[in-house]
């Protein structure tokens, strides 16, 4: 296969055969004659997700292998579904969309908790060619009526409820609210009713959906074209116009594929755990889509990382499952680190078998990286990408060849990507030198080809600031040895004194603070400087200071590691920080909290009383 260095080389310079070689690994209806054409990936090739996930498998004799595994501390249950057992309720799941009316090229919108019914659901649209649009279970009632009105689907499956740690979150009457407000009205809504709440079903719109899938034939694989779409996801934070990110299939199937063996090392059987939500990208991608087309285990878990019911439920189900491959978000082992500092709830299980722990979807500090390396004794890899792209963009692509580890940088850009850190002026930036991160066109497959019902949305946002190349809205640079270093979002460079300064690399010198389980530094304005940063930390459990002292202490620290020109003069300690349900810090929320503006609160926010927190702690101080 070649070490890491020649197979990132051939994939920019003889992209088409990197990729005509990576879909070998995909069955094909009609094989594609092009690999690439008019801006598209494998053009003229025909195929099915859903086949490649599930029949090919069980064709293969491997349909007695689990497939899924459903473990729901919150229910008090586990369920695994056989390769065999997966096809045969997601055809029959197809069949019933069939019976609905549901074709090719229509779109369905899928409204659900992490229940194996929402796994279901995306293979069945799959299966049948139409477009799913996931929306994540429990989104507020008005932002689901404004992507209804936009992906106008035929059909919307939802369950009756979902299920939070300390209480029953009653989903019916959010859709029924929603499409009130929608302008746009499905056919159908089929509603899955779970124990724990009885759904009441609108006569003459409403339909049981075990009632329906239990007389459902089951539906047969669709063909579809390479380019046609796989799914729309709205980015989280969507105010006003939805941005609909479009998945087509090929591109996808053929990526997603690579990716587990050669990103993750993933092998066929193993039992891959993604602890993320459907709802989002990372659910898609290695929940859902990868790991069933690579012939791997899935794990779908209905729990937090802490609550459900202590800071081990992560490492039971590590354990319990014979988990080899863990991928979550940061934010999810800064709260197990918080409330279990010694790591004494990971010793009470079995982690022998756990080979890899990768995170992303936020800067992984080099402290929470430290801990996790200490306590588990594994590769911890971080690695970034976007909901954009749709699979990692910078990665320690473990299954080519293990390099060595920095902390603070996701390693090198993953095969397919060709990095750039270009100035203001489009020209690249030197080594060490911060610049705007962006990837020279072609993207490669898997990623976004548009935005839903708005090409110009997407030239805009992504292309026109740096003709050639894809925007990706982060900040950052490359190092001496070719290793990318992500520094937060472009908004997220403060202005101090005429100093551009990154927030994100005085929160991994807050973050190495011994007290402090993590942080979020923003830019407020200020009339003499023009901003100023300021800190919000959260500190470990046990942690008794003074908050005056930690100030003292976490400003000297600043000024010593970034120096003055930081300007680093004030730290407030909070309980806990704003964030989204995929674990994002709201700081731009905070930011505006802090200047005193109005803001309206996140439609993504995992709990909104944290903004008034964040208010009464700015005004405190």
């Amino acid at each position: 296969m070649g070490g890491y260095d020649e197979l990132h080389r051939r994939s920019i310079q003889h992209p088409e055969e990197f990729w005509a070689e990576a879909a070998r690994g995909i069955d094909w209806d009609v094989a594609p004659a092009t690999v690439y054409g008019d801006g598209r990936w494998f053009p003229g090739g025909r195929l099915n997700t859903c086949h490649n996930a599930l029949d090919r498998h069980v064709a293969a004799g491997r349909g007695g292998q689990a497939a899924l595994i459903h473990d729901s501390p919150v229910t008090g249950t586990v369920r695994t579904y056989t390769y065999a057992e997966l096809l045969d309720q997601v055809a029959r799941t197809a069949g019933m969309l069939r019976d609905l009316g549901v074709t090719t090229g229509d779109t369905v919108v899928i409204y659900m908790p992490m229940v194996p019914e929402a796994v279901i659901a995306m293979l069945a649209c799959a299966r049948l060619g139409a477009v799913h649009s996931v929306v994540f279970g429990g989104f507020a009632a008005r932002e689901l009526a404004v992507r209804i009105d936009h992906a106008r689907p035929k059909v919307v499956l939802s369950a009756s409820c979902g299920i939070e740690p300390a209480r029953v979150v009653e989903y019916k009457p959010l859709l029924d609210a929603a499409l009130e407000q929608a302008s746009h009205r499905p056919d159908r809504c089929v509603i899955l009713q779970r124990p724990q709440c009885a759904a009441t079903l609108a006569e003459g719109r409403d339909l049981d959906w075990a009632e329906l899938v239990r007389d459902a034939e089951p539906a047969p694989c669709v063909s579809v074209a390479a380019t046609d779409p796989l799914y729309i996801l709205y980015t989280s934070g969507t105010t006003g116009t939805p941005k609909g990110v479009v998945r087509d299939n090929g591109g996808h199937a053929v990526a997603l594929h690579w990716s587990m063996s050669h990103v993750y090392g993933a092998a066929p059987g193993e039992v891959y755990w993604a602890a993320s939500d459907v709802g989002w990208v990372v659910g898609h991608s290695y929940i859902v889509y990868a790991p069933l087309l690579a012939g791997c285990t899935s794990v779908l878990y209905e729990g937090k990382p802490v609550g459900t019911p202590d800071p081990g439920a992560f490492w039971r189900v590590v354990s319990t499952h014979g988990v080899r491959t863990l991928f979550t978000a940061p934010t999810a082992i800064r709260a197990i680190k918080k409330e279990d500092p010694s790591g004494i709830f990971a010793k009470k299980w079995d982690l022998s078998g756990l080979r890899y722990l990768f995170l992303a979807g936020e800067r992984l500090d080099p402290d929470t990286y430290h801990w996790a390396c200490d306590l588990l004794g594994i590769p911890i890899i971080d690695h970034w990408w976007q909901t954009e792209t749709g699979w990692p963009i910078a990665a320690n692509c473990v299954g080519i060849e293990p390099l060595p580890i920095k902390p603070g940088s996701p390693t090198k850009p993953v095969p397919g990507w060709d990095v750039h850190i270009l100035d203001a002026d489009g020209r690249d930036c030197p080594p060490g030198v911060e610049g705007a991160v962006t990837v020279k066109l072609p993207l490669p497959p898997g990623a976004l080809p548009t935005l839903y019902r708005d090409e110009a949305r997407f030239a805009r946002s992504y292309l026109e600031r740096y003709p050639g190349h894809y925007l990706t809205g982060d900040g950052g640079f490359l190092d001496a040895d070719g290793y990318l270093y992500v520094m937060g979002r472009i908004d997220d460079v403060i202005n101090v004194a005429g100093h551009r300064l990154s927030t994100g690399a005085m929160e991994e010198v807050v973050a190495s603070h011994p007290d402090v389980a993590e942080c979020a530094v923003i830019g407020v304005a200020d009339e003499l400087k023009g901003q100023l940063p300021v800190g919000f930390v959260v500190l470990k459990a046990g942690a008794e200071r003074d908050p005056e002292e930690l100030e003292r202490e976490l400003v000297a620290l600043v000024r010593e590691r970034i120096g003055p020109v930081a300007a680093f003069r004030r730290a407030v300690v909070v309980a806990r920080l704003p964030k989204t349900r995929s674990g994002k810090i709201l700081r731009a929320t905070m930011r505006d909290i802090a200047d005193g503006n109005p803001y309206t609160t996140p439609s993504t926010i995992e709990d909104p009383a944290t903004l008034p927190e964040i208010a009464e702690a700015v005004k405190g101080k």
